[in-house]
């Protein structure tokens, strides 16, 4: 499994590092604009090829996916034409940035027999398929709360009249997108497509959203999805039920040890050994190209399809618009 990614962030880095936990996958290419910037990355992570031009990194046959990591609103051009190129997909979180985006890149992915996934770390998690295991053991449920808030520097350069790409609807930004989007995955992930989708946000004046909370209604319970970068809290996930409860203290995205409590009985669970979240991920995805289980694939781009749709009616709700939605 030979990848080629765009972009050179943290969370590329952060990748690359986990490629070191899976076997059979590699890093061939990385495409940035600027050279300089693609041959330091290269340089740091031994990586042989280096582009300044997309379309000559999708005709490179040592290159089997692209790695998309680039602004949220590019996700969907950079998938669309790497498949239309006949190459494998591994995109970013959100996704995409509107529904018909992602319809589109899962009926192509079909259409040309492909891999597309999501990487999202939550879902692979051991601890998170644990925990929708034990679900059962806390009785009916009644309330989900999850709380991923974490300052962001670039809040102070917005409030100084300075718009970076997370707090610019031109790049489909704001705390939804960019973190809350995690306990969307979390919940949506166990307890599948809510009834009901209502955001409730705290704009800046260029109307984008620097926190919020999602509430997501289900049939005898509700879940409330807490996400900040203006503000910071201890972030955490806790799932009530009439028996008992499951909490966990940590993000939804790295989903660490959790304890479950029922009645005067708390255990503590922990079924991960890999401290790179993004491992779990990248050893999953390896595993279905090598058996060619398309099946699951498609599974996992159905739940991301679920998540998209519940992102774009919580936008909705709270009036929050991107260029995306009227292409």
């Amino acid at each position: 499994m030979k990848i080629g990614t765009i972009g050179t962030g943290i969370i590329v880095e952060n990748l690359l590092n986990a490629l070191q936990e899976a076997q059979n996958v590699v890093c061939t290419a990385v495409c940035s604009r600027k050279e300089e910037t693609a041959r330091k990355f290269a340089d740091k992570f031994q990586i042989k090829q280096i582009y300044t031009d997309y379309e000559r990194m999708l005709a490179d046959d040592n290159v089997d996916f692209i790695y998309v990591a680039s602004p949220n609103s590019l996700h969907y051009d950079y998938a669309l034409r790497a498949l239309q190129k006949g190459k494998n997909v591994i995109c970013e979180k959100p996704f995409t940035s509107t529904v018909e985006e992602t319809v589109t890149l899962i009926e192509l992915a079909k259409q040309k027999n492909l891999f597309l996934f999501e990487a999202i770390t939550t879902i692979h998690f051991p601890n998170y398929k644990k925990i929708k295991e034990l679900l059962p053991s806390i009785g009916d449920l009644k309330i989900v709360q999850c709380n991923y808030s974490q300052y962001s520097s670039r809040y102070d350069k917005l409030m100084a009249g300075e718009v970076t790409n997370v707090f610019d609807p031109a790049f489909s930004g704001g705390s939804l997108m960019d973190i809350n989007i995690y306990n969307l995955h979390f919940v949506i992930g166990l307890f599948g497509e809510p009834g009901q989708v209502i955001y409730t946000a705290n704009k800046a004046d260029n109307g984008i959203d620097t926190s919020g909370i999602v509430l997501l209604k289900y049939d005898g319970f509700v879940c409330e999805c807490v996400g900040a970068k203006d503000s910071y809290s201890p972030s955490s996930a806790v799932i009530q039920g009439t028996k008992g409860y499951i909490k966990i203290q940590s993000p939804p995205h790295e989903c660490r040890s959790f304890e479950v409590g029922i009645g005067d009985t708390v255990e503590t669970h922990n079924e991960q050994q890999i401290s790179n979240r993004m491992a779990y991920e990248v050893i999953a995805f390896e595993y279905l190209y090598r058996l060619g289980d398309y099946q699951k694939c498609y599974e996992l781009l159905d739940h991301s399809l679920r998540v998209i749709k519940a992102a774009v009616l919580a936008r909705q709700d709270a009036g929050i618009v991107f260029p995306a939605d009227h292409p």
